[in-house]
């Protein structure tokens, strides 16, 4: 190793140690198999294949997209009171016979802190004209005229900060009327589902690949007191609820290949008027999603952008 390890201290309530090694990107390999010795649950960070701001069902964070992509790192949990000492020598004995040049961080984390830190960042967030976007933990007094969507996303993509999902929702409250059937193909956390039940959608079918995430989508659509959205599980449009004919509103906030790879399949659920707002494209790939929608004989209605982020309404 190229030093022995840095260890931060985060308190006296720390419950957990974090043992987590930076290594040149070509010993990663070896590096995950020292590191399963201690422990089967391994955190791997490796982002030397990210050339996209997406990937699918989640957005990716810009620093991750700026890390450097020469070096990876290895991570594991250990329970406090496991003995540092010996995890260290073991892993500076293994590193050293294998020629390994790591890096190894020593973090305590408390359990509670590391489940609940994130909350601190997310605040009420105003959308369009109605749209309040609030966490389910804070105490807010809405406006006159404004509608409150209460969300706790847990571990599913969905709060109301990111562009895509601002964009989508802006859309939604000029297509939603009141009365309309909506589907949202990758749900995340159900945001848009609850949006548009807000709104005044008659029926909200919420799908995701992720199981997690339907369920946390569930859990909000309960807290919201909503009973005219209807959360599952589905691979894209494989699975979607066709049994009450087409949708008025489709919302689909993935990623451009994941549209592109789904819009042929997009038009049976499609009534003349249905609209298609799509979400989650870079505007590099604007162009190509474009290009796929019109050639399976669909048309773009209108278009909206901010930071670099595109959504489209899309029509028959």
């Amino acid at each position: 190793m190229d030093k022995d390890y840095v260890c931060e201290d985060w308190g006296t309530e720390t419950e957990w140690t974090q043992f987590k090694v930076t290594v040149p990107l070509e010993q990663l390999d070896d590096t995950s198999a020292v590191m399963s010795m201690i422990s089967n649950y391994l955190q791997i960070e490796d982002y030397s294949d990210i050339d996209l701001k997406t990937c699918y069902g989640d957005l990716i964070d810009e620093s991750i997209l700026n890390a450097d992509k020469t070096v990876a790192s290895v991570s594991v949990y250990l329970p406090a009171n496991s003995g540092t000492a010996d995890t260290v020598s073991f892993l500076k004995s293994r590193f050293a016979d294998l020629g390994i040049n790591a890096t190894l961080t020593i973090s305590g984390v408390c359990e509670e802190d590391w489940a609940n830190s994130w909350k601190a960042y997310y605040k009420p967030i105003e959308i369009g004209e109605k749209i309040v976007i609030v966490p389910a933990w804070e105490k807010y007094d809405a406006p006159v005229g404004k509608l409150v969507v209460r969300m706790d996303p847990g571990m599913a993509f969905g709060t109301g900060s990111h562009e895509t999902t601002r964009l989508v929702i802006g859309l939604l409250e000029k297509y939603v009327r009141g009365g309309e059937r909506v589907l949202d193909v990758g749900c995340g956390s159900g945001i848009l589902a609850i949006c548009a039940s807000k709104l005044g959608a008659k029926e909200c079918f919420a799908y995701d690949i992720d199981p997690v995430a339907v369920k946390v989508a569930k859990e909000n659509v309960k807290d919201s007191g909503l009973d005219n959205v209807k959360c599952d599980v589905s691979d894209l449009l494989r699975g979607v609820d066709r049994t009450g004919g087409t949708y008025d509103v489709i919302c689909a906030n993935i990623v451009a290949d994941i549209i592109i790879r789904m819009t042929p399949d997009i038009g049976v659920h499609m009534g003349e008027n249905s609209v298609i707002l799509a979400s989650g494209i870079i505007t590099e790939r604007a162009c190509d999603v474009i290009e796929c929608f019109e050639k399976h004989g669909l048309r773009i209605v209108e278009k909206a952008e901010e930071n670099g982020w595109c959504a489209l309404v899309v029509g028959k």
